[in-house]
């Protein structure tokens, strides 16, 4: 009983302190107290607080609980005193690295075993096993034999490198999390525990409950809507999926497919701008691209994806013969409106500031938060308001739900440090590329299914961060646009959360709807094909991205809407009726010619 109160005490504290110092950046606080303190400095005691609270909030099996042991706590405590050490002794450990070896080598044998068995905990061995192998060939690098040999890191300075080093642990992906993304993820609890979730549900209801199908349209512009701010396609289907699924059973729709639907919905609202998940931010940074020039180029890809899937859930309401749903369910748009009008606000406020303003990323959030709960405490929302309690609420539960991600981003750091001091990187680019000159599609579909692989259970950050210093090198050098080379990246790293075997939003979904999680995956699948197929498009036909003349964006937009079209009525396998297999064979030659990009087609 004792620890189970210590450990409660322990987590809501860390949830707490987490957010609070990301805000604490954010606001840039340093430099208005006129604190001159390195960013390292606050990012180590992020990463401290994040690595004990994995370590408290999950068991050695990878579950959650409630109480930790003993051992776990001493555990917990020791990445905070490694984390705090960080951050007061990192001017000196970092200016005069060899001078303080000894002093190194203590925290990265502290600090990098600790976050590998947080990693484990918080993702499981998949990721483990990659880290693994990247460190291993970082020791033995100059014994690997062809193309891949390079330099190998002295074992003695190999801990204290990845602990102290900026383009380590702490390099840009953690810096870009830390900084930003656990404020937009902020940003998405506030929106919940003010009701706007709900608001966005009541919407979507109101625009299209009234349609064929209506139940399952709700649940896409839904999901659509709070997913792009959520960043999280699991935490996507949980908030809005209690709604939306027994809404879609109640219409008729076999709980299998319902499932299929939110879950789909749900990953897509991942890649919808203007926030993506706050995965645009962390695009912008990695292209050296300005934010709207990422909003630009995903914008079209991404309204692609929502159209094939209200295609598909109209044509399978038709077949079903399934009515809207019932009148009584649906409020008129502007009562809806009127009751959440001010929702919409907090992201003119982040668009206002990003683009009108000049602010950066996480000060744009910093406004959008402040206007939420300020008009939110002024008006309400169905006679509710955000209370301090419900505001702390939502601050540790930040905390708690940003664990993995920072997690994720200081191992990101591991493998970038390991593949630009021993040159693995370029032999991997080389490597890749000399076979993509022999077969760019076969590069192409290789690098997807990498990117399937390694997303496997991670949040959408997570994915961004893993992959693309692995596989877009190879895209690049082989003269693929790198907006679109990146886009292509995110795309099949976002398809694990619902391709077998680890299809983490499916199953969620499926648990929801009480049916089979791997046959909820495997309709997914069917119904998520867009995003198999759309990145290969804009890999050829970087018009669909907005990034041609105007004529030929027109021509590539148009085309493809009606290929989407016609793809999604060949694999529902109906229109006006049920169709036959010559004529969905028809249906998928067509499409396959709209789709096909013009460019290529006329250069044949």
């Amino acid at each position: 009983m004792r620890t189970e109160r210590l450990t409660r005490v322990l987590t809501r504290t860390l949830g707490f302190v987490i957010p609070a110092l990301a805000l604490f950046m954010a606001a840039e606080g340093p430099i208005r107290l006129g604190l001159l303190i390195y960013p390292e400095q606050l990012i180590a005691l992020v990463l401290g607080a994040c690595i004990a609270a994995g370590l408290l909030l999950r068991s050695g099996t990878g579950g959650t609980r409630d109480a930790a042991p003993l051992f776990d706590i001493v555990l917990a405590l020791v990445a905070l005193g490694v984390g705090l050490h960080i951050a007061i002794r990192f001017p000196v450990l970092s200016q005069q690295f060899y001078s303080h070896i000894g002093e190194s080598t203590v925290a990265g044998v502290l600090l990098v075993p600790l976050l590998i068995e947080a990693l484990r905990r918080t993702t499981g061995l998949g990721l483990v096993a990659v880290v693994g192998l990247f460190s291993l060939y970082g020791l033995l690098a100059d014994h690997v034999p062809g193309q891949l040999q390079g330099r190998a890191i002295v074992p003695m300075d190999f801990l204290p490198f990845l602990a102290i080093d900026s383009t380590a642990i702490f390099g840009t992906p953690l810096q870009v999390v830390v900084s930003i993304v656990i404020i937009y993820v902020l940003l998405g609890n506030l929106l919940s525990v003010t009701g706007g979730s709900q608001w966005f549900t009541d919407l979507a209801i109101a625009l299209v409950g009234r349609s064929r199908g209506g139940a399952a349209k709700i649940a896409i512009v839904a999901s659509t809507f709070f997913g792009s701010i959520s960043g999280s396609a699991v935490a996507n289907v949980v908030s809005t999926g209690i709604i939306t699924i027994p809404l879609m059973k109640k219409a008729g729709f076999h709980p299998r497919t319902a499932a299929a639907f939110e879950a789909v919905a749900s990953t897509g609202g991942q890649i919808m701008p203007p926030v993506m998940g706050a995965v645009a931010f962390l695009m912008a940074e990695f292209l050296r691209v300005s934010y709207g020039d990422v909003v630009v180029a995903a914008t079209v890809p991404a309204l692609l994806f929502v159209f094939a899937i209200l295609v598909q859930a109209d044509l399978e309401a038709r077949r079903r013969n399934l009515p809207p749903v019932p009148e009584d369910m649906i409020r008129p748009v502007r009562e809806v409106l009127r009751g959440g009008w001010y929702f919409p606000l907090p992201f003119a406020v982040l668009i206002a500031a990003l683009f009108v303003w000049n602010r950066s990323p996480a000060e744009a959030a910093l406004y959008a938060a402040g206007t939420l709960l300020a008009a939110n405490m002024a008006f309400g929302y169905e006679g509710k308001r955000a209370s301090f309690a419900s505001v702390l609420h939502a601050l540790i539960g930040t905390g708690k739900g940003s664990v993995e991600i920072v997690v994720i981003g200081a191992v990101a750091g591991i493998v970038i440090a390991i593949l630009e001091s021993t040159g693995l990187g370029f032999g991997l680019t080389f490597t890749l590329t000399e076979l993509g000159r022999d077969s760019l599609l076969l590069l192409l579909v290789l690098t997807a299914a990498i990117c399937v692989i390694l997303g496997m259970g991670m949040p959408t950050t997570g994915i961004y961060l893993l992959v693309v210093t692995l596989a877009a090198p190879p895209l690049i050098e082989l003269g693929i646009d790198p907006m679109a080379a990146h886009l292509f990246i995110l795309y099949f790293g976002l398809m694990s959360m619902i391709s077998p075997p680890v299809a983490i939003a499916a199953f969620t979904a499926a648990s929801i709807a009480e049916t089979s999680p791997m046959r909820t995956a495997v309709t997914a699948v069917r119904i998520g094909w867009p995003v198999f197929i759309i990145p290969f498009v804009f890999v050829y036909s970087p018009g669909l991205l907005l990034r041609s003349s105007w004529p030929a964006n027109l021509l590539a937009v148009g085309t493809t809407l009606i290929g989407v079209w016609l793809f999604s009525i060949a694999i529902a396998g109906y229109f006006r009726s049920e169709l036959r297999p010559h004529t969905r064979l028809i249906c998928l030659a067509l499409a396959a010619a709209f789709l096909f990009p013009i460019q290529v087609l006329m250069g044949g």
